[in-house]
């Protein structure tokens, strides 16, 4: 009898390592925004930007913890959980682009 262990099938190590990259991509660049905005910012931000960048952070932090741990994911639940870090990223990057335009208004005025 199988067990739902993690994925040894040399394809689905394939399919998982490209769906690892492909999020740490999409990581890799809101840190790098986070970044951008954050050093922009640093002497213009008031207490509640302070906050939302650091919010913004921890969801980058739980949201690389969460791909590392697909490795020892069942093949079961890999699907919910690609599709639960799908909708973080996308919140993240939501989140980032909001706090960006908010800047960007409040440095017009």
């Amino acid at each position: 009898m199988a067990t739902a262990n993690a994925p040894t099938d040399p394809a689905t190590s394939a399919t998982l390592k490209a769906y690892e990259d492909k999020v740490a991509g999409q990581i890799k660049d809101a840190k790098a925004k986070l970044e951008q905005y954050e050093a922009k910012a640093t002497e213009q931000r008031t207490q509640a930007e302070t906050k939302a960048i650091e919010q913004l952070k921890m969801s980058r932090q739980n949201l690389e913890q969460k791909v590392r741990g697909l490795k020892t994911a069942q093949e079961g639940t890999m699907e919910r959980t690609k599709a639960e870090i799908n909708a973080e990223v996308a919140r993240l990057h939501t989140s980032i682009d909001d706090l960006t335009n908010q800047y960007r208004a409040a440095m017009k005025k």
